[in-house]
């Protein structure tokens, strides 16, 4: 397949990204549980120390030839800012808001990898592509509007805010790890940058995994642990590498604007955070743009 048959159209790539979407889309909600059940913080150490422990081993059990170790030390050092500062922000501040409003928040993640990509000449952004991402963050706003309403108080504020931190973490990892993407195994990009995620949680979470109730954690809440663990961060992360190498950082960030659609509707059944006629419009903006992106 020729890099441009690759880059057009929907294709492998963009439904394995759309599947990656729904799994992140539902984690949201798993999140929120998890965090129920455990502390924010111990939920993270956790959740990163799993996914760094399977990756790393799977990594271990191929054949394949490791990076140099320069690179290595590259994407350890991308980890730490990709996977651990950006899980404490996410984590704590999901804890601390709406399902809904963590959303929209990472939905704004591809306006800023566009611009980033732009800047920092990783990527030539067309038009097309910019006015795609304007219209999916057109989309974000208009589901914030109607969801603000419901969220008035200093802790939530806080928690969006922590959101959005993490969101700056993610744009500065998703930008900086393209060169890497083009010539290295996602395998190895995901072992690495899990292994650098994993030093922030060694410094962070001890003091709460040493203060968690593990006799009182139900089978529910070590569901949400393997879900938002194996699941999200090394089944869709992979999704994510591929798109990332083949697609490029913009258009594979773009396909986050669906987890807002995908996080309201699963927080709707079961995490009762009812939608409003704002997030139905908002979802029609934020598909339109997606698609202005993909064509």
């Amino acid at each position: 397949m020729t890099q441009g048959q690759t880059r057009s159209g929907f294709g492998k790539t963009d439904a394995l990204l759309f599947l990656m979407a729904l799994i992140w889309g539902v984690n949201f909600s798993v999140v929120k549980y998890g965090t129920q059940v455990f502390s924010p913080l111990a939920f993270a150490g956790l959740r990163v120390g799993i996914a760094a422990t399977v990756l790393l081993s799977i990594a271990a059990l191929r054949s394949r030839k490791f990076p140099a170790p320069r690179e290595v030390l590259a994407l350890i050092g991308l980890g730490v800012i990709g996977n651990g500062l950006y899980q404490l922000l996410f984590i704590e501040g999901i804890s601390r808001t709406r399902v809904g409003n963590a959303a929209l928040i990472v939905a704004a993640a591809p306006a800023f990898i566009a611009v980033a990509s732009r800047l920092g000449g990783v990527e030539q952004v067309r038009r097309k592509t910019l006015a795609g991402v304007a219209l999916s963050v057109s989309g974000v706003a208009i589901v914030l509007l109607g969801s603000t309403r419901a969220d008035t108080g200093q802790a939530t504020l806080a928690g969006t805010t922590l959101v959005f931190g993490g969101v700056l973490c993610w744009t500065a990892f998703t930008v900086l790890l393209q060169p890497y993407a083009q010539r290295l195994d996602p395998i190895h990009l995901s072992a690495f940058t899990m292994l650098g995620g994993s030093l922030p949680m060694l410094v962070a979470t001890p003091r709460a995994l040493a203060a968690t109730l593990w006799g009182d954690v139900t089978a529910p809440a070590w569901a949400a642990v393997f879900y938002a663990s194996v699941i999200s961060m090394v089944v869709a992360y992979l999704f994510w590498y591929r798109g990332l190498r083949v697609l490029g950082p913009t258009r594979t960030a773009v396909y986050g604007n669906l987890q807002p659609v995908i996080a309201i509707a699963v927080a709707w059944i079961f995490l009762h955070e009812t939608p409003t006629a704002w997030q139905g419009i908002g979802t029609a903006t934020i598909m339109t743009g997606l698609f202005l992106t993909r064509t």
